[in-house]
């Protein structure tokens, strides 16, 4: 399959190329976005057509009996594990966002007409884990994740790839945040050379007195672009973060939209990016507070570090406000190293490899520090450190 082929066709052709019946609504949609191209906003600064314009197989999505794991395991889009008592299976997705602004999202679910549900009970931690095992392929899945009302839930995901190349990933959740509970959602990339790209385009429900709290720790190679949508119910609150570390000539980063519906929702969004090499990083990320979310407050703010010359950084931090009654902020800064600080490092012996590692360690480590788990807070500072000393050796 070549997805660039979709472009300008009609429903009927769409409908046909994707072996697709009955879902009118979708292809609608689908269409009325258009494949997204250079001048969409959100693939703006992503290369998306060339992505798009390749050959790839598809795969059969067959169910397989899920073994009892100490995680969720989905490999190559298909769930193969799960812990006990969970409940992991299969169906048509119910709540499809119908004004999303990703065209992706809609191909996501048009190449996924059953996704795999994921109902979390009680106050628990999860983890998911994503394989992927095929070269020359588009490996396409949706996930709807769930959590109980008055409960608390963490979720951490990862990702593994085999030896694999020009392999394009599809995939997304449709979270739904229960009313008076809070999600914890740990995401967490370091793979480098996978030869694979990732466009993950998500939405998330925060529904009233609901909390969600959503980090994203991306050190990984290649290509990738987190999509978000995320809506905000009355007194609802997100603590969305943005932790970024590229090298070589990766191309990685979040566009996003957070939507204040309800009175007195908050909203906090932050992005730490380093780029080194010839990396170019993306923070597109827009919060809109709607006429019927007055006295909300939304907060967000971006900072870059820029370790090469060649390094680019694309950060677009934006408010849309449609009301008087809230309080607003918003900013980025990207620019090198404090030259002070280095010199003061060097003053007291630190060689200068050192002091800017030192320095880039103590960025990182304000988002890191913010997952509670220290487990897991441990993993991420290993991983990032790991990936990190190995571009920066000597």
């Amino acid at each position: 399959m070549n997805l660039i082929t979709l472009k300008n066709k009609s429903r009927e052709e769409v409908a046909t190329t994707l072996e697709v019946e009955s879902r009118e609504l979708l292809l609608e949609k689908f269409i009325s976005l258009g494949l997204p191209h250079k001048m969409t906003e959100e693939y703006h600064y992503f290369d998306v057509e060339k992505l798009l314009d390749a050959e790839y197989k598809t795969l059969n999505y067959v169910p397989k009996t899920i073994v009892e794991g100490d995680k969720i395991e989905i490999v190559d889009g298909v769930v193969t594990t799960a812990p006990k008592g969970m409940r992991v299976y299969y169906e048509p997705c119910e709540m499809i966002d119908m004004n999303h602004f990703d065209a992706l999202y809609y191909l996501g679910h048009l190449l996924s007409p059953r996704t795999i549900k994921i109902e979390i009970d009680g106050d628990t931690a999860v983890e998911i884990l994503h394989k992927y095992t095929q070269s020359d392929t588009l490996i396409s899945y949706r996930i709807v994740l769930y959590n109980q009302a008055n409960r608390h839930t963490a979720v951490y995901e990862n990702f593994e790839a085999d030896d694999i190349k020009n392999t394009l990933v599809l995939y997304g959740y449709d979270m739904h945040v229960a009313q008076d509970s809070t999600l914890r959602f740990i995401k967490l990339q370091t793979m480098q050379n996978s030869g694979y790209s990732m466009i993950a385009s998500h939405k998330v429900n925060v529904s009233k007195n609901a909390n969600a709290v959503l980090k994203n720790f991306d050190f990984g190679g290649d290509k990738a672009l987190n999509i978000f949508k995320i809506e905000l119910g009355e007194y609802a609150h997100v603590d969305a973060g943005h932790l970024l570390y590229l090298n070589n000539d990766s191309k990685r980063g979040t566009a996003s939209q957070i939507i204040h519906r309800g009175e007195y929702s908050t909203s906090k969004q932050e992005a730490k990016n380093i780029l080194d090499g010839q990396a170019r990083g993306i923070f597109d990320a827009l919060i809109r507070v709607e006429h019927s979310a007055k006295f909300s407050k939304a907060e967000q703010s971006a900072k870059s570090i820029l370790l090469h010359k060649k390094a680019y950084m694309a950060s677009k931090p934006q408010l849309e406000i449609y009301i008087d009654e809230l309080e607003a902020s918003h900013g980025a800064t990207t620019g090198q190293l404090d030259e002070k600080q280095l010199f003061y490092l060097q003053s007291r012996g630190i060689s200068y490899v050192e002091a800017r590692k030192i320095l880039v360690i103590a960025f990182a480590n304000t988002l890191i520090e913010q997952v509670k788990d220290s487990r897991h807070q441990d993993r991420i500072k290993a991983a990032f450190e790991e990936v990190f000393y190995t571009e920066n050796k000597g």
